[in-house]
């Protein structure tokens, strides 16, 4: 391919459709609106989904559940995906690094499935009971992020102030 046979493709050199311009134009007259009803009108617009009157599907169709707007959202990472990564040191910046981590400050949570044959440190927000055992029999070190120093779980809650 070069200079000489460059072609623009189908259809990108067409003029753009000009309405109300004549009877010849194929689009003068009514300019593609037809006759009367509600579309021939200035100003006209539809909502979005509307049937002409009739019931409209989205509610026609039943609806079900609702939406958590406080639910946290974790990447799984499961400890077989972690034996073929050959690291010894798992951080948030490292799993990041190896795309396992897609928000830039997203939660990770590490979950049992496979095997664990080398010791690994793991940093996550988070650990299943049987990940943590795994990792831990292995030799590793299951470090949670973020989560409550157990200094301050250890210590008994105070009387609160009175207002």
């Amino acid at each position: 391919m070069n200079l000489s046979n460059l072609k623009a493709p189908k259809k990108a050199n067409r003029n753009k459709k000009r309405i109300g311009r004549g009877m010849g134009s194929g689009t003068g007259k009514t300019s593609g609106r037809g006759h009367k009803g509600q579309g021939s009108r200035s100003g006209s617009s539809l909502m979005r989904g509307f049937e002409g009157g009739q019931m409209p599907l989205h509610r026609r169709l039943p609806k079900r559940g609702f939406t958590n707007i406080f639910r946290t959202e974790y990447a799984v990472v499961n400890l077989d995906r972690l034996a073929e990564l050959g690291e010894k040191e798992l951080t948030l910046e490292k799993f990041a690094e190896l795309g396992l981590l897609k928000k830039r400050n997203g939660l990770i949570k590490i979950l049992g499935e496979g095997e664990l044959k080398v010791a690994v440190t793991v940093h996550a927000h988070k650990f299943s009971k049987s990940a943590q055992e795994k990792i831990e029999k292995a030799g590793g070190k299951a470090i949670v992020l973020g989560g409550v120093s157990e200094e301050i779980a250890a210590k008994p809650a105070g009387k609160k102030a009175k207002k």
